[in-house]
């Protein structure tokens, strides 16, 4: 089989050069033609065009920065492909996922939405998780050459919206975590408590646990009550207060959405009442 890597950052790049490992055949194009060397060292073929890049390959593989390169590239691929399969690791808005893989399927271009959590490294050694949104058939025929790239392939479903929701949900949960824990190292180090320490209790406390219960009560609108928001808002003010004045990402905004709710009657609700509105988004 043949793939074509349109777009060689460091996704792109990663990706391209497993293929080479793996034995495949490798073409790549990028708008600065310096980041295909890599891929040109290990074996692959730099082309000049997508267009070139594209035509008679059996997977397309897109991994660009933004909706607007994206329908770009695909306007420019689309009449080239053929039969091939076009797969897009790119993170994107869901509405231009869903029109994307409405437009291709329209225009009879076998389209995926599949982005990844999967850093340069994990690229590179096939790890991590790869989501796919598109038509079942189309995903039924790439899961087997896709299952090669990633760790864990999950089939997100045929809307196209999907895959690139949860990829923002898993990246909003990668900056709450990193936004908080930011917090709590700031607010041990203004008590003298070094952030090696705080690590070390989350090898006992798993906050795992955390995330499946109280998420799940979350996600049913149970707000049965375990720690009252009230409560919850009185040991915020403790964190905010140790912290000595030193600058916080997450907390106050925590704080100032909880006083809020209490103001609306909300405070011996249990702490999972944040979501209260939720229903209030769903697509």
């Amino acid at each position: 089989m043949v793939r074509a890597y349109l777009g060689t950052g460091l996704i792109g790049e990663g990706l391209a050069l497993a293929a080479l490992g793996r034995g495949e055949r490798v073409r790549a194009w990028n708008r600065t033609a310096d980041k295909t060397r890599s891929i040109v060292a290990a074996g692959g073929e730099a082309l000049a065009t997508p267009e070139e890049a594209v035509a008679g390959v059996t997977i397309v593989h897109l991994a660009l920065t933004a909706d607007a390169a994206v329908d770009a590239l695909l306007d420019r691929i689309a009449d080239h492909v053929g039969d091939a399969i076009v797969v897009d690791h790119s993170t994107t808005s869901p509405e231009g996922a869903r029109a994307r893989v409405d437009s291709m399927k329209a225009r009879g271009v076998r389209f995926l939405h599949c982005p990844v959590f999967m850093s340069p490294a994990a690229c590179r050694a096939a790890q991590g998780v790869m989501l796919a949104s598109g038509p079942r058939e189309v995903f039924d025929a790439a899961a087997p050459w896709l299952s090669e790239t990633t760790g864990v392939l999950l089939f997100a479903g045929e809307e196209g919206h999907r895959a690139a929701t949860l990829k923002l949900a898993g990246n909003g949960m990668i900056l709450a975590m990193i936004g908080g824990l930011a917090d709590v190292f700031t607010m041990a180090t203004a008590q003298g408590v070094d952030p090696n320490d705080v690590l070390g209790l989350f090898q006992d406390f798993d906050l795992r646990n955390v995330l499946r219960a109280r998420g799940a009560k979350m996600a049913a609108g149970d707000y049965g009550t375990a720690w009252t928001l009230a409560m919850a808002r009185k040991d915020q003010g403790l964190m905010v207060d140790a912290a000595q004045g030193r600058a916080l990402a997450v907390l106050p905004a925590i704080g100032a959405r909880m006083d809020t709710l209490i103001a609306e009657g909300e405070g011996e609700k249990d702490l999972a009442v944040l979501a209260r509105d939720v229903r209030g988004t769903d697509v």
